[in-house]
């Protein structure tokens, strides 16, 4: 467990959300938001953000935390992520975010910038681990392909997506 309390924090947070209790696991994140949104640390402010989209009812409020997610994520240095958890890797969490995004732009409509981020992310899919995590990201990809693809045929055949 990490000794730095807005982690501790966006962890309690995280583990309601993974418990059932989105309404109070977003009360919690929007309440963290609220205390370091003037000066976030990017760490910080890209997996509140990161978990904050998963709280998220509706699909633009979605994208949009999940936008300023991977914004964050650029901005970490690795070793502020490696202080963090040991052995994090910001360029492991890159293809979740990016299917993330590609997800919630699918949804929204976007398909032309639901492709953009699938392709980014799956590119960059070699830094993945050869773990469940990893397979998980990459069985994302493979099922948002599918669904993309399903959708672009049922335009062309007039049906209603």
């Amino acid at each position: 467990m990490s000794d730095d309390p807005i982690m501790q924090q966006v962890n309690a947070a995280i583990a309601l959300l993974h418990g059932g209790e989105r309404a109070a696991a977003k009360a919690q994140f929007e309440a963290i938001w609220a205390s370091i949104a003037q000066d976030p640390d990017p760490f910080h402010e890209c997996t509140l953000a990161h978990f904050m989209a998963d709280a998220q009812d509706d699909p633009a409020a979605e994208l949009a935390w999940d936008l300023r997610a991977l914004e964050a994520a650029r901005r970490v240095p690795q070793r502020r992520a490696g202080n963090s958890h040991a052995g994090l890797a910001m360029r492991t969490f890159f293809p979740s975010l990016h299917l993330n995004v590609a997800d919630a732009y699918r949804r929204l409509g976007d398909m032309v910038a639901a492709r953009k981020h699938l392709e980014e992310g799956a590119a960059l899919a070699g830094a993945l681990p050869q773990d469940g995590y990893g397979a998980m990201i990459r069985g994302g990809f493979e099922r948002l392909r599918a669904r993309l693809a399903e959708e672009k045929g049922n335009r062309r055949e007039g049906r209603a997506v």
